[in-house]
């Protein structure tokens, strides 16, 4: 029995920091780029509307 406890306490461990692993994996690849994307646009954004009030002064 207490092999059985030690081992289902490692694969437990095991198998959380694999969940771990790929939420911040898929975090790091997918979320993050699309987020820098979505900011970028926004830079953009208020450079042209900064250009075109001042082009209208």
């Amino acid at each position: 029995m207490k092999h059985f406890a030690k081992g289902f306490l490692f694969g437990s461990v095991a198998t959380l920091g694999a969940v771990a692993g790929a939420i911040l994996s898929f975090k790091k690849k997918i979320v993050e780029p699309i987020e820098d994307q979505e900011q970028r646009f926004e830079d953009n954004r208020k450079k042209a509307a900064r250009k075109s009030r001042s082009a209208h002064n």
